[in-house]
Parts: C-alpha cells; structure tokens; sequence
C-alpha cells in the first residue's frame, strides 16, 4: 500500500491558477460585503460570479463524464481552499451551484443530465441552482413519521406535470438575481402524503426562472454577507413529469447522498478560514514589537499559539482530503470520513480564528484585519450543510450502531 499526498502536474497547476485567480479577481469583490442590504451585497457579486463561469471554474466542478472538467473531489478541495480563503461569499456562490446540481449528477438519467446541466457548463453568463432541501422550522428531522411533520414541501402529480407547494429556506442562490428564481432547482418535496415520510418523498428538478417561486425575504445573516439565501415560497409552481430524479420515493436517500459529497468540501472550508487568518497572525507577529524590543513571535506564548494553529489547521486539511479521495474511490469508510471531515474542520476553525485573534491582541478586532469576517463564516461552518449537533453527529452515532460497523474500515484495516 502507499500513501501519498502529492499532487499530480495537473493539481498543482490547477492550485496555482486557482491561487492567482482569488488573488486577481475574487479579493476585489469583499468591497460588495459593505453594501446596506443582502440582495445589494449579492447583486455587486454578478460581474465576478461571471468571470469565475468564463474562466471555466465552475465547468472544473462538474465532472467529466457529465461534460464538464471536474476530477473529482480531490481537484475540487484544491480549488475550493484557493477561493475560499480569499472570498467565501461569492465561493459559497458557486459551490451552492454545484450543490443545486447533485442530485442531477446523482441520481439524474443520462438524458436528464444532458438536458439539465447543458446550462451550466457553458463558459458564460451567470447561471445558478438551489438545492431545496431547509425549509422554515427546521429540517433536521426531514423523515420524521406522523405526527412529525417531515418534509411539508408537497408535489401532486397530474396528467405529466407535477405541481409544488410550499416554503423552502436557507437555498443558496435559489431566487435568483432577480427574485423570479435560479436557472434550476432541485426540490424535496412529498409526492406521496400517504406513504411514511423516508419513503413518500422525492426530489424534483425545475428549471428556471419558474413562475410561482415567490421571494419572501433575504436572510440577512451573520457571515458569507454577499451570498444569497432567501426565504421564498413555491406556489404552484410545475415542472414536468420527466422531471423526477431517480426512483419516486428515494428523495432522502438521493438527499444524503449529495450532503455526503458535501461534507468534506465543508472541512476544508475550514481550512481555508484558518489559513487566511494564520497567514495574517504570522505576519503581524513577526512585524509587530507592540512596544517592546522584539517582534512578539520570539515570545514563547505567542510561538506556541502558532504552533498549535498550523497543528490544527493541517490536521483538518489531510482529513478533509482523505474524505475526498475516499469519496472519489468510494472505498469504505467514506461516509464517515466526510462526516468526521466536516464536523473536525468547522469546529477547529471557530477555535483556531479565535486564538489567532488573541495573538494579535486588540488589532484583531479592527475591520482593518481580516479577523472579524473570517470568525463571521467560520460560525456557519457547524451550522449548516447539515448542523454538527442536529444532523451529523446522529449520521455517525448511527454508523456506530450498525452491527456490522468496523472502526478500522476508515482507516482502510479492515479484516
């Protein structure tokens, strides 16, 4: 057996033009984050959401044998560090546009797919897709049974056209640049209210701009301020019947199969924020005397805060990227690499910025330093793409479960 982190020709180019692409482009469009409301913030991002789509970065995230150039995970965790640690927002931007496309990609026939993605894998225009999946009140208990409510996102099939209603929240991107609603969306909804939720629900591609997607509102949140995620509603809105992804009835199993994928990109999220923040603490500490006589890092304190940051950092980057080579290999253990990716990284980012912000002392907390944005995406980290308490913990306290669970497959030792 080998191990081997090297990056092939191809990775590492693909590192250092994504590298200079963030430096070039993406670092000019933090500016859209001072805006005053979110749908201004997202709307100043378009010019460079389009230069991102004509450099053919989101083409690489799609994979090649659905017409796109994306190798796999591992080539996407490559990039997605590079964009990420300059510019989460319109990152979020685009990866919650691949994201929208899972379920396609997943469980989509070879036709949907050629007819579905055609959109986006052109290199131009700004093209979105939502993955509707959140909806107000929570979705954490998604297939829960009567009397829980479940998914209440509801799809009646009439003649060859189903008809959706219901209320969706927290989709990147899924109202679009205009309200009227993203280029595709991928929508979990109930298309048989009589059977048990995990086994009456099913995801459903609409292709765009719909009528009957109703925006409500643009959550104004914490972090990621120049990335889109509405509230809105579906209200008869129709798509056709050809239109179901994979069988009726196995919407959350198609679901958990796109948030597996997910997860680990979530860990090097992670990484990226971390980066960026060291970056800036190594930086400081080697310039900065704060009043004495030498640069703070030959203090034994502040060494050792660094020290234990990379530590960290580097740990949640092999991890991530043995999730995603996992993935990419769909060798055993996979599912639990990437959930264990997505949990290790978004934690120690909340943790680490924060230290690194006390290295730094008062400085930290001037909008002069990266500091206070890099904390603000960091905390969705936990929270999103499946919270860190509410889903993916119960994900790995399950595997745990299983009778057959052996701790050593995703290590690769098992008997």
């Amino acid at each position: 057996m080998a191990i081997d982190f090297t990056f092939t020709t191809a990775q590492r180019e693909l590192q250092l033009q994504s590298r200079k692409f963030a430096r070039d482009v993406l670092a000019g469009a933090i500016a859209c984050e001072t805006l005053a409301t979110p749908e201004e913030r997202f709307l100043a991002t378009k010019p460079i959401y389009e230069t991102m789509v004509s450099a053919g970065y989101l083409r690489k995230c799609i994979p090649a044998p659905a017409g796109g150039e994306g190798g796999g995970l591992v080539d996407m965790a490559i990039l997605a560090e590079e964009f990420y640690s300059v510019n989460a927002s319109v990152t979020l931007t685009m990866l919650g546009t691949v994201l929208g496309l899972l379920p396609i990609l997943l469980g989509g026939t070879p036709e949907q797919c050629g007819r579905l993605l055609a959109p986006f894998l052109r290199i131009s225009g700004a093209p979105l897709a939502g993955f509707c999946f959140s909806e107000p009140g929570g979705s954490a208990n998604a297939a829960s049974p009567s009397p829980g409510e479940g998914v209440r996102t509801i799809a009646t099939l009439t003649g060859d056209n189903w008809t959706i209603n219901g209320r969706k929240k927290w989709v990147s991107s899924a109202t679009g640049w205009d309200r009227k609603g993203a280029d595709m969306l991928c929508v979990v909804c109930r298309t048989d209210p009589d059977a048990p939720t995990d086994k009456g629900t099913s995801i459903i591609a609409v292709e765009g701009p719909a009528p009957g997607v109703t925006f409500e509102r643009a959550i104004d949140s914490i972090g990621h301020r120049a990335h889109l995620t509405p509230v809105f509603g579906l209200q008869n809105v129709v798509a056709p019947r050809h239109n179901l992804l994979g069988k009726e009835g196995d919407g959350l199993t198609l679901a958990m199969g796109a948030f597996t994928g997910t997860a680990a990109l979530v860990g090097i999220f992670g990484v990226a924020l971390m980066r960026a923040a060291f970056d800036f603490a190594l930086r400081f500490a080697k310039t900065e005397k704060r009043g004495g006589i030498h640069p703070i890092i030959e203090h034994q304190a502040v060494g050792y805060a660094l020290a234990d940051a990379k530590t960290s950092m580097e740990s949640a980057r092999y991890l991530s990227w043995r999730a995603c080579h996992a993935l990419d290999t769909q060798s055993p253990g996979a599912e639990e690499l990437a959930i264990q990716a997505k949990i290790y990284g978004s934690e120690t980012a909340v943790r680490v910025i924060t230290e690194l912000m006390r290295v730094v002392g008062i400085e930290s907390y001037d909008h002069e330093t990266p500091f206070g944005r890099l904390l603000r995406d960091a905390l969705a980290l936990p929270i999103f793409d499946g919270g860190n308490m509410g889903v993916r913990r119960r994900q790995l306290h399950a595997l745990l479960m299983q009778p057959a669970y052996d701790p050593l497959t995703a290590c690769g030792g098992v008997g």
